[in-house]
């Protein structure tokens, strides 16, 4: 698991989150919550569990982004964990659904590091 995974998340992730949150959220609290998701400890969650509870389509493995991320999982090379907010109704990923998605190809049992608020 460790092989596929960077320890911690990259520091680009977190005004990332923000640019999708503050399409949901007024700004302040988009920066709230990824100041939440900076101080989170890294938990782990299987690929399967967090696309249900989000409640999203699983994007096709030729989409752009996440074939990027299947390639780079191939080559060795490792993803950051993914930036998840629990909603009223479902959850949002903030950051990470390529990454989410490109591992859901490798198998949906594979466990997800991943930040959660």
């Amino acid at each position: 698991m460790a092989k596929y995974w960077l320890p911690e998340p990259e520091t680009h992730d977190f005004p990332a989150a923000i640019d999708y949150l503050e399409l949901l959220f007024p700004l302040p609290e988009a920066k709230q919550y990824a100041a939440q998701l900076q101080k989170a400890k890294t938990i782990r969650k299987k690929a399967k569990d967090i696309l249900r509870a989000a409640q999203l389509p699983l994007l096709p493995a030729d989409n752009l982004h996440v074939n990027e991320n299947i390639k780079k999982v191939k080559k060795g090379k490792k993803l950051s964990p993914i930036l998840l907010i629990r909603g009223e109704q479902k959850l949002i990923i903030a950051d990470g659904y390529h990454r989410l998605c490109a591992i859901y190809y490798l198998s949906e049992d594979l466990e997800i590091p991943c930040r959660l608020v």
